[in-house]
């Protein structure tokens, strides 16, 4: 059945007038219902100072759709609101979460925000991860000298990644900033725009996350010349290139901590978490990575305020960073009875804007980033919760040998209904506008592979790549998945990308990915277009993007499905992931979407005439 009756509304330019207005400002508000669906009156709900407040709502009908209009004020920086629709003695609600027959909390009211958006470039945008050591060797790394800390590894020996093997974040492949720089052409044909590199700055390990200095780049990796070399490379295309600071912590070796931990009395050592007895505070039990004390002014003078800060520094020439992508930003000035967490973000995000035009900044967050990201601290998140998991327990095989990120059991696979049920729930309680400046994920540097998840179904790995591209949010491509790269967990997903064995790619899976990046680019729905679910069934998710300037329908099947009808217009096929596709035709009970024979995704644009 149809789902495309539903009353509707969302953040996107066919709801809402303005999605980033000024604090004072009002804003026009609309909701769509069905002819066949008949309401009595809709009234919009919003709160001045956390008390609720009811505004009238004015109707318009064309054809089988019923308009319904609001004046908005935004009265505080973020505004709350929802809809209550009165159908006689019956009341519904409807939330960023979907249609409620019940009253509930406000956590998944729409929101509008006055603060400043996330930039264009950013929600347009298809963003490339990169882990230097495992992506490319360029014939200087042959000449930089292995640390007293590495075990060195060649490009094609085996990850070591199972259980607690001491190995494993000292295992280290060379790969350098040059060895990015000079494969930017793989990254042309991906189709992406962003180059996001895991942290740059030296540490004893090989993901470099527990650095020992925030000054310097690497000399494994080129040094500081090579990190600009690169950033010259990719805005000399045209494009954007993000960088991978960690605010939470630093590694034991860090010239900070040294200090701090050799004498009680250093100014470092108010930079920690110290106790009296000398312990300290650190990230998840490691020792090796003590935590940051955001609490203290000093140190966020040296990390996140101002220009000549850690975050400053690395956005000005000659590295010209465009923003950051901040790890374990969730915990980031948070430790026990202390939160300051969102003082740290909104002074990030202050001082990249005041040395950037237009920067972008995105917070990691595994799971609910609720309240973290609809104000003036971090645009988005890296959106586990909201698209990753969902996805992956929609297409996961059971058999797959891929282990869950931060969970104990394995992603229990689930019928298409319940997982728009998590799509929904999600987007409503991030919001519309976290939502599209957040990174749609199917696997990262700290997950399992997708190729993994899906059991090798090349066929199904497509069909998640088309939910990645077609859904609100920026996709991230972690590289190696356009290629299909496998990894049970993160460690076995840091693979070496296979540049000498090209015989092994799955270069249909690629040709995918940048036929994806080319139809998202060229269409302006599949990049600000709003969400309506269309049709859902176990093995089948569809969806509309709709947008002014044109709109399209996308079907997402995981296994072969029958024939079902939706009232849309006359639609042109634009992309399947598998052969074959036809333009799509109404009859006199509605428009045909054809059946499948197995997994696939299609996208079809709907005629305006």
């Amino acid at each position: 059945m149809s789902l495309l009756h539903l009353p509707h509304h969302d953040g996107s330019p066919l709801y809402v007038s303005d999605e980033a207005p000024a604090l004072g400002d009002t804003v026009t508000v609309r909701v769509r219902t069905s002819a066949g669906d008949p309401v009595d009156e809709i009234w919009l709900r919003t709160t001045y100072d956390a008390e609720p407040v009811f505004h009238p709502t004015t109707s318009t009908t064309s054809g089988d759709v019923i308009w319904w209009e609001a004046r908005l004020p935004v009265h505080n920086p973020v505004t709350h609101y929802r809809f209550l629709l009165v159908r006689g003695e019956d009341q519904d609600w409807l939330t960023g979460a979907g249609l409620v027959g019940h009253d509930l909390p406000d956590f998944a009211d729409f929101r509008l925000t006055a603060f400043p958006e996330a930039p264009d470039w950013g929600r347009d945008a298809v963003v490339y991860q990169v882990f230097p050591d495992r992506f490319a060797r360029s014939d200087a790394a042959a000449e930089h000298a292995t640390p007293h800390w590495a075990v060195p590894a060649g490009w094609d020996d085996e990850v070591v990644f199972e259980g607690d093997d001491p190995r494993t974040p000292l295992q280290l492949f060379g790969g350098d900033l040059d060895g990015i720089t000079e494969h930017l052409d793989h990254v042309a044909d991906v189709g992406a725009d962003v180059v996001y590199t895991t942290p740059v700055f030296p540490g004893e390990s090989n993901h470099r996350y527990n650095a020992t200095t925030f000054t310097s780049v690497d000399p494994l990796l080129g040094g500081d010349e090579a990190y600009a070399r690169l950033s010259t490379a990719v805005h000399a295309r045209g494009w954007r290139i993000l960088g991978d600071l960690t605010t939470n912590h630093t590694g034991d070796t860090h010239e900070w901590f040294i200090s701090a931990r050799a004498d009680p009395d250093d100014p470092h050592r108010s930079f920690y978490c110290f106790d009296d007895d000398g312990s300290y505070a650190c990230w998840m039990g490691h020792g090796t990575l003590p935590k940051i004390n955001h609490a203290n002014l000093d140190v966020r003078h040296a990390m996140v305020e101002g220009p000549d800060s850690v975050v400053g520094r690395w956005l000005r020439p000659p590295y010209d960073v465009d923003g950051w992508r901040i790890d374990v930003a969730n915990m980031t000035g948070r430790l026990g009875a202390t939160d300051v967490a969102h003082e740290v973000a909104r002074a990030v995000r202050r001082t990249a804007r005041t040395l950037r035009p237009d920067p972008w900044v995105i917070g990691e967050h595994n799971h609910d980033a609720t309240g973290d990201v609809d104000g003036d601290g971090w645009h988005g998140t890296m959106n586990y919760s909201g698209f990753s998991w969902p996805v992956w327990s929609w297409l996961r095989d059971a058999s797959s040998t891929a282990r869950p990120f931060g969970r104990p059991a394995a992603v229990a696979r689930r019928d298409g209904p319940a997982v728009v049920d998590t799509f929904r729930a999600w987007q409503g309680t991030l919001g519309w506008r976290a939502t599209t400046a957040s990174w749609n994920i199917l696997g990262s540097h700290d997950s399992a592979r997708i190729r993994t998840v899906v059991g090798g179904d090349a066929g199904v790995h497509r069909v998640a790549a088309g939910l990645q591209f077609t859904l609100p949010g920026v996709p991230m491509v972690f590289a190696g998945d356009e290629i299909g790269l496998e990894g049970v967990n993160g460690e076995d997903s840091r693979r070496p990308m296979p540049w000498h064995r090209r015989d092994e790619w799955d270069t249909r899976t690629l040709a995918t990915y940048a036929d994806l990046a080319r139809l998202r680019r060229e269409q302006p729905a599949l990049r600000r277009g709003g969400l309506r679910w269309a049709h859902v069934d176990a093995d089948t998710i569809a969806h509309l993007r709709e947008h002014p300037d044109g709109s399209v329908l996308v079907v997402a099947r995981r296994a072969a499905g029958a024939a079902f009808t939706l009232p849309v217009a006359a639609s042109r096929h634009l992309f399947g992931s598998e052969p074959g596709g036809t333009d799509l035709a109404p009859g006199p009970d509605g428009t045909q979407v054809p059946g499948a024979d197995g997994p696939r995704c299609d996208v079809w644009v709907l005629d305006t005439e």
